[in-house]
């Protein structure tokens, strides 16, 4: 009678699974992910490259990017403003831990739709205004995760998987408005939600330190740019300063990202201004208050970003547009001093 009772428990169960409403973007096969990866070249070859380079033959309009780094920490910034520079359009987008990434490329018009868990806000400093105008006017299409969600998803794409499964969102709003589906354990009869693998087709990750083969170093809050690097099918780092390779193999160990990964090096100092770079120098909150000032205003915004950005050739005069070395040096001081170095 147990028995008999508990397979009537497993037909119930299996009845009621539920599967989130929202679109998957992005194809969760691992062996469609396989194909592709089995022809990228894991040679131990110099990947140097430019910003204007990578975006310009890695991207494609269209196709599904994801950012590393966390909140405003370890921004890849030069390759998110070379996306809008170059007016990338259509792209998808893993909204995993982004904020003045997501307000730069919001500001673009270079995304449509977005796997959102933290966008919007920038924690402390207050909301985007022109980010949360296109989420709100449905400009961007939006499918809901959460950031342990979303990394799950890297997770299953840098095991070779299409999906893991977890409990953290079943029975919420989150997962009604996820692309998530309810399974049933093969070992329980327990219900579990599947969240499926994310294999971007564009990754960049900013460094610390990396050799021109692509063997990378991170100190501090690393969150899930190795999955990251592992999942997607392509990956730029770029680095605050070029090392020897001699350097990495004195150490192999602290090595966060191998050159199998990664199909493009680019050397960028203070290559996440004006967000913070931990151990190098503090986020720039005088210039982030800017942006987030003029963006109230859809007209300023857009001379702000013409001026910032479509009328500066490339990340340097960027920098130099908004204090230079001058500043950069003041900026690497007060990280210092907040670390005590």
């Amino acid at each position: 009678m147990a028995v008999e009772l508990h397979e009537n428990d497993e037909m119930k169960n299996t009845m009621d699974l539920k599967s989130g409403q929202n679109e998957l973007f992005t194809d969760p096969d691992p062996d469609h992910a396989r194909a592709f990866f089995r022809k990228k070249s894991r040679a131990l070859k110099s990947k140097l490259s430019t910003v204007q380079e990578v975006v310009r033959d890695m991207i494609s309009d269209g196709d599904y990017i994801a950012i590393g780094g966390f909140g405003a920490i370890r921004v890849p910034s030069a390759i998110v403003h070379e996306i809008v520079r170059q007016k990338k359009k259509n792209l998808g987008f893993a909204g995993h831990t982004s904020t003045h990434d997501f307000q730069v490329i919001t500001a673009g018009d270079c995304i449509d739709r977005c796997d959102i868990a933290y966008i919007v806000g920038l924690e402390a400093r207050g909301l985007s205004a022109n980010a949360r105008r296109a989420v709100q006017s449905g400009k961007i299409q939006l499918t809901e995760w959460t950031n342990a969600t979303l990394s799950w998803r890297l997770k299953a794409a840098a095991m070779g998987l299409s999906f893991l499964p977890a409990r953290n969102i079943l029975g919420t709003d989150t997962f009604k408005y996820s692309a998530a589906k309810e399974i049933q354990c093969p070992f329980t009869g327990k219900k579990f939600a599947a969240y499926p693998a994310l294999y971007p087709d564009f990754a960049a990750i900013h460094v610390h330190e990396a050799d021109i083969y692509g063997n990378c170093r991170v100190y501090g809050a690393t969150v899930s740019d190795q999955d990251l690097a592992r999942a997607s099918k392509r990956v730029v780092v770029t680095a605050e300063r070029l090392i020897p390779t001699e350097e990495i193999r004195n150490n192999p160990e602290g090595t966060f990202i191998p050159f199998w990964c990664v199909d493009a090096v680019v050397e960028v100092p203070y290559g996440s201004y004006p967000g913070n770079m931990p151990y190098e120098y503090f986020s720039d909150e005088e210039h982030i208050k800017q942006w987030l000032s003029v963006e109230k205003d859809p007209d300023e915004l857009k001379k702000f970003v013409q001026e910032q950005i479509y009328d500066t050739k490339d990340f340097y005069e960027y920098l130099n547009l908004n204090g230079g070395i001058e500043r950069m040096t003041k900026l690497r001081q007060v990280e210092f001093l907040i670390n005590g170095k």
